[in-house]
């Protein structure tokens, strides 16, 4: 079964070719930020290398679940495979920031997506499913084995040779999930609203996303650039409030969880449900980061629970 998996997942495209070595390129790159501290524009080149070489591989965005099917031209769908690749390494290398936080997000982010992979691919047998299935099966691994040595305080750190990794590995499945399977077969399926294809990506990269624009956006406005440091970010902004590294850090998780998982899961119940479970766990992801003492009472409450 595991073999036959592989082969549904890569022998036509040889899409793992490109995988590898793409993840190869940016570990490379990434080591040589740690070490030596690159420029924006030398990282962005590498990244960009990095995303040519998918390209030349087969990992492209072919068509968008639009009105059905709206098939890419080539190079319209050459460049926002670049894009998403560009954005994907970023937000998850922005959101680096405290012990333990891009792993558990990746790793919460990378569950959701394996879980619709899994029934596309293993239940209801969509060949072109296997790729992200196996991509996203990886990622989990590599962070559940990576959190407990990571997580506040950490024995070990990820560095931009880690985030850039999983950023680009959460990219590739967001293409191949998205822009390589018929959003119209599965809705013949019933599996899901036609948009989910398209919306998932966005849910479970949320909050690295939120962050990499705000970023953006604050530092462009401030005159300086979108890559330069500073202490802005969601974490820092949740840290100021009140909370310790090891509480905002359990916060972002739950707000990942918030986005990630109940849109996942509307692939196997009704979306109605699955969006007032969202909208709950929002509500408690916001009350517990706006008022610190909750979450210390909650805490408190669970621990002497157990």
């Amino acid at each position: 079964m595991r073999e036959h998996l592989l082969v549904k997942a890569f022998a036509q495209t040889g899409q793992i070719t490109g995988i590898v070595l793409a993840s190869g390129i940016v570990l490379l790159l990434g080591m040589a930020d740690d070490r030596w501290g690159l420029d924006a524009i030398t990282k962005l080149a590498g990244q960009s290398i990095a995303a040519g070489v998918l390209l030349l591989n087969g990992v492209q965005l072919l068509w968008l679940p639009i009105n059905g099917i709206t098939t890419l031209p080539s190079s319209l769908g050459q460049l926002l495979t670049i894009l998403v690749i560009l954005v994907s390494i970023n937000a998850v290398n922005f959101v680096d920031g405290l012990d333990g936080l891009a792993a558990g997000i990746v790793g919460i982010a990378a569950v959701a997506f394996f879980s619709y992979s899994y029934l596309l691919s293993v239940v209801y047998n969509f060949d072109r499913a296997g790729a992200p299935l196996l991509i996203t099966a990886v990622v989990v691994g590599a962070c559940i084995g990576f959190l407990p040595h990571n997580f506040y305080p950490a024995r070990i750190f990820m560095g931009d040779s880690g985030s850039m990794v999983l950023g680009l590995l959460l990219g590739v499945a967001a293409i191949t999930l998205t822009g390589q399977i018929d959003s119209n077969a599965i809705s013949a399926q019933q599996l899901a609203p036609t948009l989910l294809p398209i919306l998932l990506p966005f849910g479970v990269l949320a909050i690295p996303l939120i962050d990499l624009i705000l970023a953006i956006f604050r530092r462009t406005k401030a005159g300086r650039s979108p890559f330069a440091p500073d202490k802005e970010h969601l974490h820092h902004r949740i840290i100021m409030l009140g909370h310790s590294q090891r509480s905002a850090t359990f916060l972002l998780y739950l707000w990942t969880f918030s986005f990630a998982m109940p849109l996942a899961a509307s692939a196997f119940i009704p979306w109605r449900f699955t969006l007032l479970v969202s909208l709950i766990f929002a509500a408690l992801s916001l009350s517990l980061t706006k008022y610190p003492f909750l979450y210390r009472k909650l805490k408190v409450g669970v621990f002497k629970n157990l």
